[in-house]
């Protein structure tokens, strides 16, 4: 916020009185100058931006640090509250760039989404915004995987989009048409907007990177940083996931229009792992650093 201190301007009043005799007197009157205005600058920070809302109008918001060319994002919380783990790696990782500037290289931006499914977070979580270990209860939180219209939003990107897809073999809505969800869109708009060289998804749990696809195979980048990631980090580096078919993931659709996407899944949906995926962080920022 700016703070400007103002005092009254200069003003100069001659006076004229009349003294005993006939004699006439002056005075003048003064008021102290108006100084140049003293500005107290913001904090410095990260720029954030607002890029869109849930179904029940919280906002989905991204922030990003430094100012180079090529540009690495990073989105957590696309399954909400099922892996609220991944939304709070997305905050300790804010942390670590506010406290660590210099840990982008100068030709690096790099942005943050910390809770792609706000809704689903605050159905777990029960507040909005950054939140702490401590604040995430016990128990069982699948049915905080999906939006609140009940999507699997990581099955509402456009790419081999279907209706109806699946998870660990059961069908799950996916939504009516290809970002027909606000945040699939907010991500979607985020995107086409800034065009990042490259995107990293945290999920949970697998203990592995998996690279990204869609109709044309998997991008040459996209292998490079899921190794580096998976090394630094000591996760499984995992090119194709073939558990079970997939459709209308977001990473497919970022390697559909020639950007690389790595997912990166949690060893458990109740660890952070901080240190080793903060490795894994710095070995994709390293990699761009030392090639663009």
């Amino acid at each position: 916020m700016y703070h400007v201190k103002k005092r009254i301007p200069l003003i100069v009043v001659l006076g004229v009185v009349l003294l005993g005799a006939g004699t006439l007197g002056f005075f003048v009157l003064r008021q102290e100058p108006e100084p140049v205005p003293v500005v107290e600058q913001p904090e410095s920070g990260p720029k954030h931006e607002i890029i869109g809302e849930s179904v029940q109008g919280r906002d989905i918001e991204a922030y990003a640090y430094g100012n180079g060319g090529t540009h690495v994002a990073f989105v957590g919380g696309i399954h909400g509250g099922y892996e609220w783990n991944s939304v709070l790696l997305a905050y300790e990782f804010m942390d670590y760039l506010q406290e660590n500037p210099n840990a982008v290289p100068n030709n690096i931006t790099v942005s943050v989404i910390p809770n792609a499914n706000p809704d689903a977070v605050f159905e777990i979580i029960g507040r909005e915004g950054r939140f702490e270990l401590s604040d995430v209860p016990s128990g069982d939180k699948s049915a905080a995987r999906f939006n609140a219209n009940n999507v699997d939003l990581n099955r509402n990107f456009d790419c081999k989009w279907q209706p109806q897809s699946t998870w660990r073999g059961a069908a799950v809505s996916a939504g009516t048409a290809p970002f027909s969800e606000p945040e699939a869109r907010a991500i979607r708009d985020f995107v086409l907007e800034h065009r990042p060289d490259a995107v990293v998804f945290w999920h949970s749990q697998a203990s592995a990177v998996y690279a990204s696809e869609c109709e044309n195979g998997i991008l040459p980048e996209t292998l490079n940083i899921m190794q580096a990631y998976a090394d630094a980090a000591n996760y499984q580096a995992v090119e194709k996931f073939d558990a079970y078919e997939i459709t209308g993931d977001a990473e497919g659709w970022l390697a559909s229009m020639g950007i690389p996407a790595i997912t990166v899944e949690l060893q458990t949906h109740e660890t952070i792992e901080r240190d080793r995926n903060l490795a894994g962080v710095q070995a994709v920022l390293q990699y761009y650093g030392n090639a663009r």
